[in-house]
């Protein structure tokens, strides 16, 4: 279904909103860099400056809602800064740190495999108390399948691969704690495409093959 002209609206006036903000409030965290004036030159880094910060805002204030409108054209239910829940099983964890384990000595990741193996534990034992867990967002599909998606503003390090993954395993554990029977998936999502025209090169295969499974 493609967008209404409200919601295309919606849209537009979320990015616009987004810009003129950040265009009133910006302030660089710092003015004391010697080096890099003396390297790059003081205008070029102020421009540098500017262009991260924005980018780092895109994810809470552009990439959000959009992905939040665009989704509720083909999906039951939508949510930007969803709340997963706060209660963990203690057991959940454990095989949480069993499968990164798996993953450290090379196993290969298996996603349907790793959620069967929560599902199995995930209301068993003590059920630790956590900060209140929100996803940047839900999805629900009309069978019923819950999608929790961590959106990223730029293509992450292979270094972070680790900590997303037990996050987005977490995520799945504090989900079927409320709801053992549930069908879910949690991914990574990147807005753009880093390999453009080619995204299937060698190179992003064996950085994507984890997040694939996820």
């Amino acid at each position: 279904m493609p967008p209404t002209k409200e919601q295309i609206r919606k849209i537009e006036n979320t990015i616009k909103d987004s810009l003129r903000k950040k265009f009133q409030t910006y302030r660089p965290e710092t003015s004391i860099m010697p080096f890099h004036y003396r390297l790059l030159g003081r205008d070029r880094m102020a421009l540098f400056s500017f262009i991260h910060s924005l980018n780092t805002t895109f994810g809470t204030s552009i990439f959000e809602p959009v992905a939040e409108t665009l989704a509720s054209l083909n999906f039951e239910f939508a949510q930007k800064q969803y709340v997963v829940g706060d209660t963990v099983s203690e057991q959940a964890q454990s095989e949480i740190q069993r499968i990164m384990n798996d993953l450290t000595v090379g196993k290969n990741p298996n996603k349907v495999e790793e959620i069967e193996r929560i599902r199995r534990v995930c209301d068993k034992g003590t059920m630790n108390k956590l900060r209140t867990v929100k996803v940047d967002l839900f999805v629900q599909s009309p069978d019923g399948i819950a999608h929790l998606f961590d959106l990223k503003t730029a293509k992450p390090n292979i270094s972070n691969f680790k900590d997303f993954k037990r996050t987005l395993l977490e995520w799945v554990a504090i989900f079927l704690a409320k709801k053992p029977n549930a069908k879910v998936n949690s991914y990574i999502a990147i807005p753009y495409n880093p390999y453009e025209p080619k995204p299937y090169d060698g190179t992003f295969l064996a950085m994507m093959a984890p997040i694939q499974n996820y």
